[in-house]
């Protein structure tokens, strides 16, 4: 029986080797491998996975297609509902998605979804992709804010549409987080995100770079005097926080932000780009999510003996359990229970050193999670070069503060409905810009969500 067959391992770079360079640690399927882990699914009746999808991808359906060799048939059938599927593959939580309602995970080991999905992918893109089918042109107008997963997810969908889609970017290369946050070596940029953005293009959305929404143009303007019908929302959340403790501007403290920024897309890891970072020798990242990891694997790279700081367990966590598991391999430590009070700085103004205390988990609170509380007495010095913050971000309050109408909630999060409607007529919103720091692919969700949600409102006006 199909359930019987083990998981198909992914092949990887050795531990040693990669955490010495910035290329690709995942090798993923070849045809022969992929095929046969597709042989697996039990094409069910009802698919949980299907359900679990934020884009509701037709999981069953691509995958047998996988198994029976027809490859161009899977990414006709993946692209009907996902605009980013090389980048889903790689950086989806699967675990806590699609995998981890695979009935086969009941009592052995879910297909490997994502990686099927990442296969599909690439073998699309080198083989010619899959070619563009869209709808007429429907005479409207509509204007994307920011080119992330949001933002790309609504303006493909609207594009197949019928609508004259442009997409307003900040930075000079589009892809938002997928180009600034999210490092190469879980997401290549030219191989992979260049050629799903070509792809958004491909349908006909237009991009235009260097442009910041509430500067440059306003949504105010786009509306009313560019002819635009609705505007929509996906700036995401780059403003980052931080622990506000003594000693943080010392030189040598980052936030994650700034430091994945910096290397991802100005390439400071680069000898050949004019913008290096100062890693250190050693580096401490204060906490425990995707970002962390990422950040900590990065600087980890430029050469710095690294530590990840965490005031919880490691049962805690919040990263995905592939990329814990890759930073162990890699040789990062894990200090755990342990939260930083004070940066310490030398006379040069540098950090020198990391302040921590001892925590414990105290009793649950109403939603069930136990708090850390502080050891007394156990305070203790971390030495290092660099301290880089990653404690979540929180959306630019640039556009709310430029919009008529646009009201906000009190961590700066702008307030829309389940479809991504907000407070003003016209302007949806959806992906970090709303919720907050979450994941590429409950972006992409919301970006749908609101390409449908734009495509009646425009309709019934």
């Amino acid at each position: 029986m199909a359930n019987k067959i083990p998981r198909v391992p992914v092949r990887e770079q050795d531990p040693k080797v990669r955490a010495t360079n910035f290329e690709e640690v995942c090798y993923g399927y070849n045809a022969e491998e992929a095929q046969l882990e597709a042989t697996r699914c039990l094409n069910c009746k009802n698919p949980r996975c299907v359900a679990a999808c934020p884009v509701s991808v037709k999981i069953p359906q691509f995958i047998s297609q996988v198994a029976a060799g027809d490859f161009a048939g899977a990414a006709a059938t993946i692209a009907e509902d996902s605009s980013l599927p090389a980048v889903c593959g790689r950086v989806c939580p699967q675990e806590t998605q699609c995998e981890g309602s695979c009935i086969l995970g009941i009592k052995g080991e879910p297909v490997a979804i994502g990686k099927l999905e990442r296969f599909v992918a690439d073998w699309s893109r080198e083989n010619g992709g899959v070619k563009p089918v869209t709808a007429p042109a429907n005479g409207h107008k509509v204007a994307v804010i920011g080119s992330g997963p949001a933002g790309l997810a609504c303006a493909s969908d609207l594009a197949k549409l019928g609508y004259e889609v442009t997409v307003f970017e900040a930075l000079h290369r589009a892809g938002g987080v997928l180009e600034y946050g999210i490092p190469e070596f879980r997401l290549p940029k030219d191989k992979v995100v260049a050629a799903e953005i070509a792809a958004v293009k491909a349908l006909g959305v237009k991009i235009e770079t260097n442009v910041i929404a509430g500067r440059t143009v306003t949504i105010d303007a786009l509306l009313d005097e560019e002819g635009f019908d609705a505007v929509f929302v996906g700036s995401g959340a780059g403003l980052p926080r931080f622990m506000n403790i003594p000693g943080e501007h010392y030189n040598g403290v980052f936030s994650a932000n700034e430091f994945l920024t910096r290397n991802n897309l100005m390439k400071a890891y680069r000898d050949d780009y004019d913008t290096p970072i100062r890693a250190g020798k050693k580096v401490v990242v204060v906490g425990g999510g995707n970002v962390a990891m990422d950040a900590a694997r990065t600087a980890l790279r430029l050469g710095a003996e690294t530590t990840i700081v965490y005031r919880r367990t490691e049962k805690e966590l919040p990263a995905r359990a592939e990329e814990v598991h890759h930073a162990k391999e890699e040789g990062i430590q894990f200090a755990m229970l342990t939260n930083p009070v004070e940066v310490l700085g030398d006379e040069n103004g540098w950090v020198k050193a990391v302040k921590c205390i001892r925590m414990e988990l105290g009793e649950p609170d109403e939603s069930g999670r136990r708090s850390p509380v502080e050891v007394p007495g156990s305070e203790f010095e971390i030495e290092t070069d660099t301290v880089i913050m990653s404690l979540g971000t929180s959306p630019n309050p640039l556009i709310a503060k430029t919009t008529k109408g646009l009201e906000t909630t009190r961590r700066g999060c702008l307030v829309a409905d389940e479809n991504g409607a907000t407070t003003r007529q016209g302007v949806f919103a959806g992906g970090d810009a709303v919720t907050g720091a979450a994941t590429v692919i409950l972006a992409m969700g919301a970006g749908r969500k609101a390409a449908a949600a734009i495509h009646e409102y425009i309709q019934n006006k």
